[in-house]
């Protein structure tokens, strides 16, 4: 799940702690263009106000407005789930500012103890996957254990939300670079992994909200157990630390497997995980590198920022045209001769 998403439970549950009244509004079916996805969620105070969002603003102005004049009950009268569509009509969208022909279906939830909220949030903060099952006639919620990520459905009597396990990132190296990177990353939703055994990097390395490891990165790629939510990316530029935890991160589901380097440099080091470690050439096709996509990146802000919308357009199923994913023998021969410039 998002983490936005993982912070609108979190704030739910501390309004309901505070014994406020709340309505949780989630995106169940969408129609043509919408601003946000299903499964998408916003927290909404009997104050009016409100945490994430379901429209990018104008169906959240509405639902305000509703509350402010009229409290929770405004909208759940008889206090029970309830599902509204927004949009159907021409002149509605235009209203709400969805899309052309956007269309979305909400399921607005009173919260309450029965919503096992605050159970929830502290599974979902172990990485367990739950499955989150809501009664719209009795507004009762069960929780269980879940084998699929992110899968919601809606059927007017249930809804049935799969949540937790958000996608993990794995920095080999704790450079310069890796904090720029770092730090969008966390942004991004990504539950961030730092590894790097040199002491003369780790011990100047200072960005909160992620985790540190000094263990050889081979060692971190099998301890971490990755999975189809993982990513990983090699920025040392040293073949000690980054080749062994390539060909284990190769061998792993992680959706993304990259190395920071010029086309040289990357094709050597194709050269070497096949001779010397007998790597498949299956195995190799899904080595990215250079890591991320052409767009002129000449500072660490900037190839962090390339290597991380990489990362995001294979995470989101986008194709990335191949004058985007490497930079044409013109435009290398344009940039700074430096590694990292080259890199993208």
């Amino acid at each position: 799940m998002d983490t936005v998403d993982l912070d609108v439970l979190r704030t739910c549950s501390a309004w309901l702690e505070d014994d406020r009244a709340v309505l949780l509004v989630t995106v169940v079916r969408t129609w043509g263009s919408s601003p946000r996805p299903v499964g998408a969620m916003m927290a909404l105070r009997d104050d009016g106000l409100v945490a994430g969002s379901v429209s990018g603003g104008c169906i959240e102005d509405d639902l305000i407005a509703i509350v402010q004049r009229g409290g929770i009950a405004a909208l759940v009268p008889d206090g029970l789930p309830r599902s509204v569509t927004y949009g159907v009509a021409a002149e509605e969208a235009h209203k709400f500012g969805l899309p052309c022909g956007g269309t979305l279906q909400l399921v607005l939830e009173p919260l309450g103890r029965r919503s096992a909220i605050g159970e929830l949030v502290s599974r979902i903060s172990v990485r367990q996957l739950t499955r989150r099952r809501l009664d719209m006639d009795t507004g009762t919620v069960e929780l269980g254990d879940a084998g699929q990520a992110d899968a919601l459905s809606f059927d007017g009597c249930y809804l049935e939300h799969v949540l937790g396990a958000g996608f993990r990132l794995l920095v080999i190296g704790a450079g310069q670079l890796s904090r720029y990177l770092c730090e969008t990353a966390l942004g991004l939703g990504f539950d961030v992994t730092v590894c790097d055994p040199r002491s003369e990097y780790m011990d100047v390395f200072e960005v909160e909200g992620i985790a540190l490891l000094r263990c050889m990165p081979d060692d971190a790629v099998q301890d971490m157990k990755l999975d189809e939510r993982c990513a990983v990316i090699a920025l040392t530029h040293d073949p000690k630390l980054d080749d062994l935890a390539l060909l284990d991160a190769l061998r792993t589901p992680a959706f993304y497997v990259g190395a920071l380097g010029s086309r040289v440099n990357n094709a050597k080091r194709r050269e070497r995980l096949k001779e010397h470690f007998g790597l498949a050439e299956d195995e190799l096709a899904r080595l990215r590198g250079p890591a991320g996509i052409y767009i002129g990146s000449r500072t660490p802000p900037e190839i962090a920022l390339s290597i991380l919308a990489e990362i995001v357009a294979v995470k989101n199923g986008v194709e990335i045209p191949r004058l985007f994913a490497v930079a044409g023998a013109k435009e290398v021969q344009s940039l700074p001769s430096s590694p990292q410039a080259c890199a993208v």
